[in-house]
């Protein structure tokens, strides 16, 4: 199909630039190949719905458990030891164990419940060397106040917990909660609809209430509220958000419309076509929460750190305990060295070394306009191997814009700029916004317009200053037989660009090319990435001429066009499994959500719509692709601070448990459990202020 036969439909017919017409968008309603997703694991991290909630809860228990860890401190004979006074009384050891005994099962609940889940799914993480370490100190502690000798462990068990219930709760706050995004698509749906009775009276229902075959009027400017076929008129409708098409399509009768799609101009009296489960909005939510779903829950560096000092504390304690008995020392003395050692073991830098990093990281990237909602996935975006990037609205502004103004002899192009926009200054149509948004930034002052008229499916006309001005299709000037430089208008339309015609008095005056312009940030983004080593890729549902002129600006080598929105998901998958790559998508409508959750990392353009922001795990608040490359940079320092403190935290360790363990008792030094505590806090500090020094 030649571009100019193309171009016969539509107003200005901006149908023609698109896989011939509109049809190959509705084949997403036969999609039902899409149900062997791996459903494993939930969303990662906490599920979605109680995360408000569980980051209320660890404040509320963080703070109780403050208070009640002041009376324990003054009451512990080792800190009073440690500060030289002598504070007690009689029964002072059972008023300390009452309020330890609040402090353990209020406070250390969640990690007691999250240590047996850890221990049920055979995966020890940091809950289980919490739970570990606060049970271990508990239970010895209790049994000193009714008789075993030794020393107790209420101070360290009450600080642990008072530590840990920070570090969760600093986490938990600066990782937004996890996706609402099913909720906001459903919220793009218009709850009410125009329904037109027999007699054509309109009588607004609900949505809910409409079935098969009912007639629905849509007004101008309205949303479309179900799946449905033209019965009467014609309009431009922006699928943008849906589809990922880029310009406004025209339809007429018998043309179908989507849901949730924008009606543009005219008015429309619809068939309703497929409703509920059937419709396109409907398939795209079951997508996007099967991505969600299959998405694995990834560990943590943390949990690993966590997962391997558990095991060393187990080990540590058990050596200590058989190795004291073995040398001829008291049960008793030789318990109070395990315990020591399986305390100690816990480290509070390590509660804190990832928490303080991801608060400051997180800081650090909302002023640079990078919102992080999936703290794990971010992290992981420094091993990306390529970045996928949807076009509309993504690489490009998703607006027309002027390329090329192509003048007949005896014209100049702001000559013939001017005309056509002072025509097309009442027009609604995306061609017209473009036209007079280029005037407009050339300050081109508009002339005066009179008897201004739509020709239908060719273009505008009006009379200026008494000359007889229109803008039209390829189409109105080819059936009026006027000649003008078809090697030109070749050409632009070969690189996916609209054509418009500038006629004086029934003569062209000149050519006007438009296209979704391509961002200036894309092209630095896309430099740096291939710099750095990271491929770029483009997915759009836009048509292959369109997609392949703006790769050939961008420099951009891989191109995947004319993807219907349901098979997004299906080609990330694929790139993901083919080349072993971690990839990232960056998107911004909703036919971008489900491949959003699929990709290890979804990023999403800020301006877009609310589900693809909801559906991913970073957004870009300022819209700029740019922000990709500052992304996977802040991502790798994050990463580097937490190895840092991680480090800093087990050195901790290293150096605490053989000490802990007696290692040097032969020479008589035994590490209190006091001067524990002082390495402990020192360890800790330094962790806060070295995830301070982190700089975007």
């Amino acid at each position: 199909m030649t571009d100019h036969n193309v171009h016969e439909q539509g107003e200005h017919d901006h149908a023609g630039h698109m896989n011939g017409g509109h049809g190959a968008a509705h084949n997403h309603a036969n999609h039902s190949s899409h149900g062997d997703h791996d459903h494993g694991g939930g969303h990662s991290g906490h599920e979605h719905h109680d995360h408000g909630d569980m980051v209320k809860d660890f404040k509320k228990r963080f703070y109780i458990s403050l208070i009640v860890t002041i009376p324990i401190l003054i009451l512990s004979p080792m800190i009073q030891g440690f500060i030289g006074v002598d504070w007690q009384f009689p029964y002072d050891q059972y008023i300390l164990f009452v309020l330890a005994t609040f402090i353990f099962f209020y406070g250390g609940w969640p990690f007691i419940t999250g240590a047996v889940s850890e221990l049920k799914d055979k995966n020890p993480g940091m809950m289980t060397l919490i739970g570990l370490a606060i049970l271990v100190a508990y239970v010895y502690s209790s049994l000193t106040v009714f008789g075993l000798e030794g020393s107790d462990f209420f101070w360290e068990l009450a600080t642990l917990i008072d530590i840990m219930l920070l570090g969760h709760w600093i986490e938990m706050r600066s990782v937004m909660g996890a996706s609402n995004a099913l909720e906001e698509l459903v919220k793009l749906m218009p709850s009410e609809a125009h329904k037109l009775d027999e007699h054509g009276n309109v009588q607004d229902v609900k949505v809910s209430e409409l079935k098969s075959e009912d007639r629905v009027l849509v007004k101008p400017g309205e949303k479309i509220p179900v799946d449905g076929i033209i019965m009467d008129g014609n309009s431009a409708i922006d699928e943008s958000m849906l589809t990922g098409e880029s310009v406004p399509v025209e339809k007429e009768n018998g043309d179908e419309v989507i849901g949730g799609s924008i009606n543009k101009e005219g008015s429309l009296t619809l068939k309703v076509d497929k409703i509920g489960e059937d419709s396109y909005l409907s398939q795209v939510i079951t997508l996007v929460q099967e991505a969600q779903e299959s998405r694995s829950r990834t560990q943590d560096i943390t949990n690993k750190a966590a997962k391997w000092l558990f095991y060393v504390a187990l080990a540590s304690g058990f050596i200590t305990l058989f190795i004291w008995l073995a040398l001829g020392y008291a049960f008793d003395v030789a318990l109070e060295r395990m315990v020591t050692v399986m305390v100690i073991t816990c480290p509070h830098a390590l509660g804190l070394a990832a928490p303080l990093v991801v608060a400051v990281s997180t800081s650090l990237s909302a002023k640079h306009g990078l919102l992080i909602r999936n703290r794990s996935n971010f992290e992981g975006a420094r091993n990306l191997d390529a970045v996928v990037f949807d076009k509309t609205g993504t690489l490009t502004e998703g607006e027309f814009g002027i390329t090329n103004i192509v003048p007949n002899q005896g014209y100049e192009e702001q000559e013939v700029l001017n005309w056509a926009a002072s025509l097309e200054q009442h027009s609604e149509h995306p061609i017209a916004t473009g036209i007079v948004k280029s005037a407009r930034d050339e300050g081109i002052s508009l002339k005066e317009i009179a008897d201004f008229e739509s020709i239908t499916g060719k273009g505008i006309q009006g009379s200026i200053d008494n000359k007889k001005v229109n803008v039209v299709s390829p189409g109105y000037v080819n059936e009026n037989g006027l000649s003008y430089d078809q090697k030109q208008f070749d050409k632009m339309s070969e690189q996916g660009k609209t054509v418009v015609f500038v006629l004086l008095d029934d003569a062209i005056a000149g050519m006007i090319a438009l296209a979704d312009i391509v961002r200036e940030t894309a092209k630095e983004a896309i430099a740096t990435l291939k710099k750095n080593g990271v491929h770029s890729i483009m997915l759009t549902g836009d048509n292959m001429k369109v997609a392949n002129w703006v790769a050939k600006q961008l420099d951009i080598d891989e191109v995947y066009a004319e993807v219907l929105p349901d098979q997004k998901s299906d080609q990330v998958k694929k790139i993901m499994k083919d080349k072993e790559w971690k990839v990232a998508m960056t998107g911004d409508g909703i036919n971008d959500a489900p491949a959003l959750a699929t990709a290890d990392l979804g990023i999403a353009i800020g301006a877009g719509t609310d589900v693809a922001m909801e559906t991913a795990d970073v957004v870009l608040v300022k819209s700029n692709p740019k922000d990709v490359v500052s992304l996977i940079d802040l991502s790798k320092k994050t990463y580097r601070k937490m190895v840092q403190n991680l480090w800093w935290a087990a050195g901790y360790n290293i150096l605490a448990i053989p000490l802990a363990a007696g290692v040097l008792a032969p020479i008589g030094i035994v590490l209190s459990p006091a001067v524990g505590a002082v390495l402990m806090s020192l360890s800790t500090i330094i962790v806060a202020i070295n995830a301070k020094l982190l700089k975007a």
